[in-house]
């Protein structure tokens, strides 16, 4: 177990990547609408465990489908706001969700892995220290962005190749969930 999990208390912030995290990834493709959006296995579990253990929980996925005329901004605050009652009806939460409708293309984005949506959570949670937050993500961009705003970071295996070095590699959300219950017993 990485050694930063016995740190983790209610003054840490946790920061989760979207689609092959929280919800189960089109590769090559994109999730329009709620229909289409499929929890992967213990996710709402795991937010629950994690609503007890974090001060804060955010979201931060790129989400160019949206610069692609894929979807509209307004279809993606309608997934995330449903996104968001459903955690809530089972017991967990996330505080704020922050996206990139971006191009990758782009010149100069607010994508991961640059840090402008952490920075962003930061305005608007001022009391976020990134000393103390985790990053979750499956690819080299969730990664990069942790490690680039000073975050621990949680490799979630995938079917992407990630050759940047994670603080703690996990199967699932809910198996770092788990590492933090066992913490309970362990103090």
């Amino acid at each position: 177990m990485a050694d930063f999990i016995s740190e983790i208390d209610k003054s840490w912030s946790l920061f989760l990547d979207r689609d092959g995290v929280i919800n189960k990834r089109i590769f090559g493709g994109y999730i329009t609408n709620w229909e289409e959006f499929e929890f992967l296995p213990g996710v709402v579990e795991a937010v629950s465990v994690f609503s007890k253990y974090f001060k804060y929980i955010f979201i931060v996925t790129n989400q160019q489908g949206i610069g692609k005329g894929l979807m509209s901004e307004g279809d993606l605050n309608s997934i995330h706001d449903k996104l968001q009652t459903y955690f809530l009806k089972n017991d967990g939460r996330v505080d704020a969700i922050y996206f990139c409708p971006e191009l990758a293309t782009k010149a100069v984005n607010c994508r991961k892995p640059g840090i402008w949506m952490a920075e962003k959570a930061k305005s608007d949670f001022p009391e976020i220290d990134f000393k103390i937050s985790v990053m979750v993500g499956d690819s080299e961009s969730d990664i990069l962005f942790g490690k680039n705003a000073g975050m621990k970071t949680v490799l979630h295996k995938s079917e992407e190749k990630v050759t940047v070095d994670a603080n703690l590699t996990v199967d699932s959300l809910l198996e770092f969930a788990e590492m933090l219950r066992r913490l309970d017993y362990d103090r």
